[in-house]
C-alpha cells in the first residue's frame, strides 16, 4: 500500500498531496493528505476535518474565488481542536489556499488566512414602515398603516406577523432604515409612505388613501381607502413575502356627492367602509384599521400601523384614525398619523365649492427596534448615515434598541 501510494505520488508530483480531481459543491468531510478543490459559488460549504495524525497535512483551494462571499467552514472531528480550542473556523479570503497541517492534542489543526467563527446573536425585531397619506378635496380616505414585520410573539393576535428570529453575527454591518410618513397631498390621493428595513427584513410603506376624484386609494403595506371616485376601490394591502397589514375600506356608494371615505387599513384588520348619501348630514367616514399590539419594547398596550380615519363633510360623520397611530378624519386639514408608529393621515374634507382645498393628514414615520443579548452592543459604523436611536437596559439580560429618525445606514453588534 505504501508503495503504490509513493508511485502515484512520484508521477502525479504532489509528493504528500493527493488532490481530488472532483469540485466541492457541498458539505464534505476531507481525508488526510488530500488537496480539494472547493466552490463555493453557490453557498457555503463546511469541511469536516478527519482524526488528527501529526503531521498530516490537507489543503483546500477555492476554485472559483468566492470565499469572500460564501465562506468554507472548518469543523472539527469531535473533541478535537483547531488553533488550539475547539471552535469551528473559516476563511473568508477570495483565492486562498489553505494548509492545514494536524501538530498535536493541544494545537490540533492549524493553518494561516483562517478566523474563528463568530457566534451567532438571537435577534427579535419590529419593522414597521411609514404610514400612508391621508386622500383630500371632497370626503378624502384615509391612508394605509405602514407595512409591520415581527418576530416578536405577545398578547396580541399575531395574524400571520409571526416570523422566526433573525440569526446575526458580531462584526457585520446590517442596514437599518426608518421609513418617513407619506404626504397628505391638496387636492389629490396621499402618498404611500417610504420602507423600513433591517437586514433581510424589509417592511412596506403603507398605502395613500384616494380623493374625490383620482381613482382607488394606493396599494401598500396596508391599503390606502377608497373614496367616492367612480369605483370607489380601496388599497390592497402586500402580501408578499409575507402579510403586511390589511386592505383599506371602500366608498360603499360610489359616486354619490355625499359619501363619506374609507378608512385606511391597519396591520390588524381592514378598514371601515365610508358610506351615506344624505345631502343634509353628508356621509359617514371609514374608521382606520386597528394597527397590531407588539409588546417587543416590554409592558403592554403597544400599538403600531394603524390605518387613517376618512373623513366626510360639515355634520357628517368622521372615521376615526385606527389604534396604532393612525390620524382622524377631518372635515378639515386631516389629522396626522402619529411619528414612529406608521399610523396612516385621515382623510380631509373640502366643506364646499367656494372654500380652499386642504390636504389630507400626513403618514406617521415607521420605527425599528431590535431586542437581543444584553452581553452585546449596537454601534453604526463610521459613514454610513445619521441615527438617532436610544437603547433599554432595563429588561432582565436584554437590550432594546429603538431607532426612530427616517433615514439610516449600517449597524454593527459587537
Amino acid at each position: 500500500m505504501a508503495l503504490t501510494k509513493l508511485t502515484k505520488n512520484l508521477i502525479d508530483g504532489t509528493f504528500g498531496t493527493e488532490w481530488v480531481s472532483t469540485i466541492q459543491t457541498s458539505n464534505f468531510t476531507a481525508v488526510a493528505s488530500k488537496g480539494y478543490f472547493v466552490n463555493t459559488t453557490s453557498a457555503e460549504i463546511t469541511v469536516t476535518l478527519p482524526v488528527g495524525v501529526v503531521g498530516t497535512e490537507i489543503v483546500i483551494q477555492d476554485y472559483a474565488g468566492t470565499f469572500a462571499t460564501n465562506k468554507v467552514i472548518f469543523a472539527s472531528n469531535g473533541s478535537e481542536k483547531i488553533q488550539g480550542v475547539t471552535d469551528n473556523f473559516q476563511c473568508e479570503t477570495n483565492n486562498s489556499t489553505v494548509t492545514l497541517v494536524y501538530q498535536d492534542a493541544t494545537k490540533g489543526w492549524t493553518a494561516d488566512d483562517i478566523i474563528v467563527v463568530p457566534p451567532t446573536i438571537t435577534v427579535d425585531y419590529l419593522v414597521v414602515a411609514g404610514g400612508g397619506g391621508g386622500g383630500a378635496t371632497y370626503h378624502g380616505a384615509g391612508g394605509g398603516g405602514g407595512g409591520l414585520r415581527t418576530s416578536y410573539t405577545n398578547s396580541s393576535s399575531l395574524n400571520g406577523h409571526n416570523e422566526s428570529s433573525l440569526s446575526l453575527t458580531s462584526g457585520t454591518n446590517y442596514t437599518t432604515t426608518v421609513g418617513g410618513g407619506g404626504a397628505g397631498v391638496q387636492s389629490s390621493k396621499g402618498s404611500n409612505g417610504s420602507n423600513s428595513i433591517f437586514d433581510t427584513i424589509t417592511s412596506t410603506g403603507g398605502g395613500g388613501g384616494a380623493e374625490n376624484s383620482d381613482g382607488p386609494g394606493t396599494d401598500g403595506g396596508s391599503g390606502g381607502g377608497g373614496s367616492r371616485s367612480a369605483s370607489g376601490a380601496a388599497g390592497s394591502a402586500i402580501t408578499s413575502p409575507v402579510t403586511q397589514g390589511y386592505n383599506g375600506g371602500i366608498c360603499s356608494t360610489p359616486g354619490n356627492g355625499w359619501s363619506g371615505g374609507g378608512g385606511g387599513g391597519g396591520a390588524n384588520a381592514v378598514g371601515s367602509n365610508g358610506s351615506g348619501n344624505n345631502v343634509t348630514t353628508g356621509g359617514v367616514g371609514g374608521n382606520g384599521g386597528v394597527g397590531l399590539e407588539v409588546n417587543i419594547i416590554g409592558g403592554t398596550g403597544n400599538f403600531y400601523a394603524g390605518g387613517g380615519g376618512g373623513s366626510a363633510g360639515t355634520g357628517a360623520v368622521l372615521g376615526t384614525g385606527g389604534t396604532g397611530g393612525g390620524g382622524d378624519g377631518s372635515n378639515a386639514q386631516g389629522g396626522n398619523g402619529s411619528v414612529n408608529t406608521g399610523g396612516g393621515g385621515g382623510g380631509s374634507e373640502r366643506n364646499s365649492p367656494s372654500s380652499t382645498f386642504v390636504p389630507g393628514g400626513d403618514g406617521g414615520s415607521g420605527v425599528v427596534i431590535l431586542r437581543y443579548p444584553n452581553t452585546y452592543t449596537i454601534t453604526p459604523v463610521s459613514g454610513s448615515g445619521g441615527f438617532t436611536y436610544t437603547t433599554d437596559t432595563s429588561i432582565s439580560n436584554t437590550k432594546v434598541t429603538t431607532f426612530t429618525v427616517a433615514g439610516g445606514g449600517n449597524i454593527q453588534f459587537t
